[in-house]
């Protein structure tokens, strides 16, 4: 049995020599900082956590942000500081954009809606095949009861919302819709959001016609300004602390297109007669819920076959991937 005296010494000994461990693994990662391998391992990194400085003037859909009212200001602010420290999500938002960005913009303009709507797609779904907990899904989050009412194809076969083309086309068709009801872009894009009823009601209520005057419901009322926050962060990355370059970008995807009326019972076969598999047919055809197709009576459909290469990258040229 120790007594209390040994007691002491003991843990005394038993401390010091945890103190000398722990510095010797501090001291350790120190080190490797000089390590030929290349491993960076600090204990002391400080994080250079910023604020960032508003343009003098933002617009959204050529409609000027009034950034002198300061909850104007501090809205996007709001959504600029949240989403330039969301880094991974916000990272892969930049890399997609540059692939659906250009699809999506001849789209909008085809339809004579601005631009800068593409943004709102950022807001949505992060440009990509988004489910919501309630349903939404797709590019532009289109409810399946809202698509079909549209003409839209939603079954357990086809589900046209995961088209992008054709869900752009769903948006286009609402937004002009608003804007005609609305008289300006912001109220109409505010409208996917929060639906053109509770829109109207508030307006109603508060006796105010600008977007920037209104109060609304929390996920409307951040909406242009975390589209907006995305149009700033996307056009100039690095100015938001994201150093990317164009090899990181994700590029656009060459494809052809083959024309189908009629039953196909094995899509991986089908796949095969073009020369590619299931899995790219289904990336560039998400639309395509099962491995086969049960077409509607008198509809046409068009299926997206990748071209020769485009799932190979064979080199990089002038800081360029090339397919």
């Amino acid at each position: 049995m120790i007594n209390t005296k040994r007691k002491t010494v003991f843990t005394a000994f038993v401390l010091t020599g945890t103190v000398i461990i722990i510095l010797s693994i501090a001291q350790s990662f120190k080190g490797f900082n000089n390590s030929p391998e290349g491993v960076y391992l600090r204990i002391d990194t400080v994080y250079n956590i910023k604020s960032f400085k508003l343009p003098d003037e933002v617009t959204f859909a050529g409609e000027k942000m009034p950034l002198d009212n300061f909850d104007t200001r501090e809205s996007l602010e709001r959504e600029i500081l949240t989403n330039a420290y969301r880094h991974s999500s916000t990272i892969l938002i930049i890399k997609r954009a540059n692939r659906y960005l250009p699809l999506i913009e001849k789209i909008l303009k085809k339809n004579n809606i601005p631009d800068d709507f593409k943004y709102l797609v950022a807001a949505e779904s992060e440009y990509s095949n988004m489910v919501s907990p309630v349903g939404a899904t797709g590019f532009w989050q289109i409810m399946p009861e809202t698509g079909r009412e549209e003409g839209m194809e939603i079954n357990t076969v086809v589900d046209e919302r995961y088209d992008v083309e054709k869900s752009t086309q769903f948006a286009c068709d609402y937004f002009m819709k608003s804007y005609e009801k609305f008289g300006n872009w912001t109220l109409a894009a505010a409208s996917y959001d929060g639906g053109r009823a509770a829109i109207d009601e508030q307006i109603d209520i508060q006796h105010q016609h600008n977007y920037y005057d209104l109060l609304l419901s929390d996920e409307t009322a951040r909406y242009i300004f975390r589209a907006v926050a995305y149009k700033l962060i996307i056009t100039d990355p690095e100015n938001y602390g994201f150093k990317i370059s164009k090899t990181d970008l994700y590029p656009e995807l060459k494809f052809s297109e083959v024309k189908v009326d009629s039953i196909i019972n094995d899509f991986s076969a089908f796949a095969e007669k073009f020369g590619t598999n299931y899995k790219m047919l289904k990336f560039l055809n998400p639309w395509l819920r099962k491995p086969f197709l049960t077409p509607k009576s008198n509809k046409e459909y068009l299926i997206r076959i990748p071209s020769e290469g485009m799932r190979n990258i064979e080199k990089i040229e002038n800081g360029e991937l090339i397919f």
